[in-house]
C-alpha cells in the first residue's frame, strides 16, 4: 500500500506532467497566433474563411447530435400506447426522474404488515416536489406533431397518480396522528384501505418509472427497479 509520502510525490509529478502539457499547448497557439498575424492579403481571407468553416462545421455537429430526434413507444398507465420523441436533453431529464422514481418507496412494495404509510406518503411528496422541480430547471422539448415530450409524461404521473392519492388519504392519516399522537398507525381504522390504495399506485409508478427508463434509453429497467409491486 502507497505511504501518504508517496502519494503526495504522485500527486506533484503528475501536476508537473499537466502543467508541462499545458506549457505546450500554449506555446503552439502562440506560434499559431503568431503566424497568422503574419499573413495579409488574399492568404489571411483564406485562412479566416477555412477555420471558420471549421468551427461551423464543428457547432453544426454538436447542435445536431444534441438536437437529433427519436421516437420511442410508451404505454402510458390508464391511458394508452403514446409515441413520445426525445432528444439528449429530454434523454438526461427522463435519466433523472427514473432515479428519482425507481428508488423510492414509490416503486418498492410495501407489504401489509411491512413499513409505515407515512413513510410511504412522505417518499410520494418528495417524488412530487422533485419532479416538478426537474420539470421547472429543464429547457421545455421542442414540440413536434404527432409526439409527446417527456414533461408530458411526468405531468400525467404527477396529476393523474400522485396528486389524487395525496390529496385523499394525506389529510385523512394526518386528523388521525393528530387526534391520536400515541396510537399506532397500525390502529388507524383506514389501514388497510389506504395501504390497499398505494399498492395501486406503486405499480402505476412502476411503470412509468419503466417508461422514464425507455425514454432515457436505460437497458434491462427492471434488473435495476426489482419486482414489480402487486396491488
Amino acid at each position: 500500500m502507497a505511504t501518504a509520502k508517496q502519494v503526495a510525490v504522485a500527486a506533484l509529478r503528475g501536476r508537473g506532467v499537466r502543467l508541462v502539457a499545458a506549457g505546450l499547448v500554449g506555446a503552439l497557439v502562440g506560434v499559431a497566433a503568431h503566424a497568422l498575424t503574419q499573413i495579409s492579403g488574399r492568404n489571411l481571407f483564406l485562412v479566416t474563411g477555412a477555420l471558420a468553416g471549421m468551427a461551423a462545421v464543428l457547432v453544426s455537429q454538436v447542435y445536431n447530435r444534441a438536437a437529433r430526434l427519436t421516437e420511442v413507444k410508451v404505454t402510458v398507465p390508464q391511458i394508452s400506447e403514446l409515441t413520445f420523441v426525445v432528444n439528449n436533453e429530454s434523454r438526461q431529464v427522463a435519466w433523472k426522474l427514473f432515479v428519482e422514481t425507481a428508488t423510492r418507496i414509490s416503486t418498492q412494495r410495501l407489504a401489509h404488515d411491512e413499513g409505515l404509510i407515512r413513510e410511504a406518503m412522505n417518499s410520494l411528496y418528495s417524488l412530487f416536489t422533485v419532479t416538478r422541480e426537474t420539470l421547472k430547471t429543464s429547457r421545455p422539448s421542442v414540440p413536434v406533431p404527432g409526439g409527446q415530450t417527456v414533461e408530458h409524461f411526468a405531468v400525467t404521473m404527477l396529476n393523474r397518480e400522485l396528486r389524487p392519492f395525496l390529496s385523499k388519504w394525506h389529510p385523512r392519516l394526518k386528523e388521525f396522528e393528530t387526534a391520536m399522537p400515541a396510537v399506532p398507525e397500525s390502529e388507524w381504522p383506514h389501514n388497510a384501505e389506504c395501504r390497499a390504495e398505494l399498492a395501486e399506485v406503486q405499480a402505476d409508478i412502476y411503470r412509468y418509472a419503466l417508461g422514464f427508463a425507455l425514454l432515457a434509453g436505460v437497458r434491462d429497467p427492471e434488473a435495476m427497479i426489482g419486482l414489480q409491486p402487486t396491488p
